[in-house]
């Protein structure tokens, strides 16, 4: 695994402790490693129909 630096708002990093505090992750890294696998599976059924990439909107 390669590792990446992020900056995530306080908040959020908040709600990512309580899903590892609730037992639903062991770890902030694999609550991270999900959502980015859920985000890149929704972003592929679109770009599978119509053959181009739907980017993130921030």
């Amino acid at each position: 695994m390669e590792r990446v630096t992020l900056r995530i708002p306080k908040q959020q990093i908040e709600e990512v402790e309580q899903l590892v505090d609730s037992g639903e992750f062991p770890n902030r890294s694999e609550a991270i490693r999900s959502a980015v696998r859920e985000m890149i599976n929704e972003q592929d059924a679109p770009r599978e129909q119509s053959g181009k990439r739907n980017w993130a909107k921030v």
